[in-house]
This record gives structure tokens, sequence and C-alpha cells, in this order.
């Protein structure tokens, strides 16, 4: 491609950028206007750039930045803690309902568990082998198996709901 090097480009994609700047601008300055509500007569709800003549109650909806406030880093950072803080409690709080399901199921086990072994233990008419300290197997006689029903028994009603 031969380019002159005098050469210059057309002026219509300058002018379309500087318009472009300028509607950015004026878009901006009625961005930062104030905007009002209001009620009419009629009941309908009316929003505006000028508020309503007469004595009407309105508000503002919209407008201008508020002034500065010289405390507003302060604001910021204390409600950031805050905010941390609040985050910080829902996770422990969690954090210990997970703690509290695992506890809780694991009860729920060992009571189902203990209800097993209470009617096995109630089934008299089963023989009921157990090994003893020298690894012989010896069949439970009936004082264990009613000493052993009352033991779960008790625990059963001190640990199970129902």
């Amino acid at each position: 491609m031969n380019v002159e090097p005098n050469r210059r480009l057309p002026r219509w994609p300058r002018a379309a950028a500087l318009a472009a700047c300028m509607l950015g601008l004026l878009v901006a300055g009625h961005a930062a206007a104030a905007l009002y509500k209001w009620t009419d007569a009629n009941g309908r709800v009316v929003y505006s750039d000028q508020p309503p003549a007469g004595s009407e109650r309105y508000e503002i909806v919209g407008g201008a930045a508020p002034p500065s406030n010289p405390n507003a880093v302060k604001d910021l950072a204390a409600k950031e803690t805050e905010f941390k803080k609040r985050q910080a409690d829902a996770a422990k709080a969690e954090t210990k309902s997970d703690a509290e399901r695992i506890k809780q199921a694991k009860l729920i086990e060992m009571c189902d568990r203990a209800r097993s072994n209470l009617r096995t233990l109630a089934a008299e008419q089963v023989a009921l082998l157990r090994h003893n300290e020298k690894g012989e197997t010896v069949v439970v006689d009936d004082a264990t198996r009613r000493r052993e029903r009352v033991e779960i028994e008790a625990w059963i009603k001190a640990n199970c709901q129902s």
C-alpha cells in the first residue's frame, strides 16, 4: 500500500469523535440533575426534573452526590468491619450446626444399635454365643441377658428420644 507522507486523514472521524465526547458530557450533565417524584391530583405518580408547582409534597429520587463526608473513610471501615464480623459469626454458626448434626447422627446410630441389641437379648428362645477371655465360645446365661437388657434399656431411656 502506497501512502503519501504528507497526506492527512479526512476530518469526519475527528468530528465524529468530538461529537461523541460532547454528547457524553451532555448525558452526564443530565444524569447528575435531580429527579423529583410526586403524586398528582389524579393519583398518578409523576417523575420530573422540575419540582411540582404549588405546595404538593415531593421527594427527590435521584440527584447530585451528597456533600463529601469527612468521616466517610471511618464509616466505611466500620461498616466493612461489621460486615466481616457478621460473616465470621455466620460461618461459626454454620460450623457449629454441622458439628451438631454429626453428633445427632452418631447418637441416632448408637440408639439404633442399642435397640437392635435389646431385640437380640429379648429373643430368649435363640441361643446367644460369645467368646470368653480364653477365646472359647460360651452360651450367655439368662441372668446375664436380663442384666444386659436392664442396662441397655436404661441407656436408651437416658439417651434416645423415642
